[in-house]
């Protein structure tokens, strides 16, 4: 019969995983050599070690973490080379400045692991210091509060603790109201109204009113970039994952569509391996500052106008070229010197093919 004491101890070790014989042991043998006063002092220590008002913890991962990590990674891009954002720091990952305990420098690589990794610990932290400025977080539904931990990790924290939605809500406004009415006001950078941000904030208000982030059944413009258009191959794979080329046109996704059909063939074909898109959507923008041609078929402008530049991991490029090549019944570039195999689709569906 273990006392009291071995009892409260075996509790609060089993909460971290199964207690081992050995453990049970190397206590039962430390009971055994207390009196009854430290017996009771042991007890006492262990129980409040234990007690959930001593130590309060955080939403479960599985309530708060998953529906927060989705929509920011709809959001935001993730780059597994340093690059400068527009604010000019070295930045990493899905937005990640420190890394391994230091500041992320120009010239720094990670895995898409050690990114999701970063952006994991980063939404934690933020929600921890969400709930400090708004204690009311804790008592909300787990896609209530990931809407905001959104919104704090695209805006910031100080930006949230200076907020009007902070204030309304310290008051005791309505949350449904206060965040129906504020979130949309967000969506500028400078005065200039950002249609990625306009969307962002209606999909956290979403979000915030108990909608789940399901894939729709048509992939539109406003889908999910992880909604699929065939089974191996997402939308958000013809933007690089970059709202800034997110497509604008119903047409353009119709167009993507037909093309990924085809690099699911092409896929197939090589024995399943990924297929690794490098250059997809390019509004005009992003076309003139990578050099693109004017009359650019990556510009998807007009319906059934379209490319896509892509080779497949673990194949070698001009075996997959030639296949494309035999196959692909619209324009082709050949590109495998350069490590790519360009498909496009032009107005009249002519047979074009050149070299790059």
């Amino acid at each position: 019969m273990t006392s009291a004491s071995v009892r409260a101890a075996a509790e609060h070790i089993a909460r971290a995983g199964a207690i081992t014989p050995h453990q049970l042991a190397a206590l039962t043998a430390l009971d055994q050599s207390l009196t009854d006063q430290q017996r009771q002092q042991f007890t006492d220590l262990w129980r409040a070690q234990g007690s959930p008002a001593a130590t309060p913890q955080p939403k479960p991962a599985a309530d708060w973490l998953v529906p927060a990590l989705l929509i920011i990674k709809e959001f935001e891009g993730c780059h597994l080379q340093a690059y400068l954002c527009p604010a000019g720091v070295p930045t990493i990952g899905w937005g990640a400045t420190m890394i391994n305990d230091r500041p992320v420098k120009l010239g720094d690589t990670i895995t898409q692991a050690r990114a999701d990794q970063l952006l994991a610990d980063d939404v934690t932290a933020r929600y921890q210091r969400m709930i400090e400025l708004l204690p009311i977080v804790r008592r909300w539904s787990g896609h209530a509060a990931a809407a905001l931990v959104s919104w704090a990790y695209n805006v910031g924290i100080q930006a949230v603790a200076d907020s009007t939605l902070r204030r309304r809500l310290l008051a005791g406004d309505d949350p449904v109201r206060v965040v129906s009415e504020e979130l949309p006001r967000w969506n500028k950078a400078g005065d200039k109204v950002l249609p990625g941000l306009t969307r962002r904030r209606a999909a956290e208000v979403a979000l915030f009113m108990g909608r789940d982030l399901q894939q729709p059944a048509k992939v539109t413009p406003a889908s999910l970039f992880t909604a699929r258009l065939t089974p191996n191959i997402q939308v958000g794979e013809f933007a690089l994952f970059e709202e800034s080329r997110r497509f604008d046109h119903q047409h353009q996704v119709d167009t993507a569509a037909e093309l990924a059909a085809f690099l699911e063939r092409c896929r197939k074909q090589f024995g399943g391996k990924p297929v690794i898109i490098t250059s997809g959507y390019r509004p005009p923008a992003v076309n003139r500052s990578v050099g693109g041609a004017s009359g650019s078929e990556h510009l998807f402008n007009a319906p059934g106008v379209g490319a896509v530049d892509f080779y497949i991991k673990g194949v070698g490029v001009k075996a997959v070229q030639d296949w494309c090549a035999a196959n692909w019944p619209f324009s082709l570039g050949y590109g495998a010197a350069k490590g790519f195999v360009h498909l496009g689709i032009r107005a009249g569906r002519p047979r074009v093919r050149w070299d790059y």
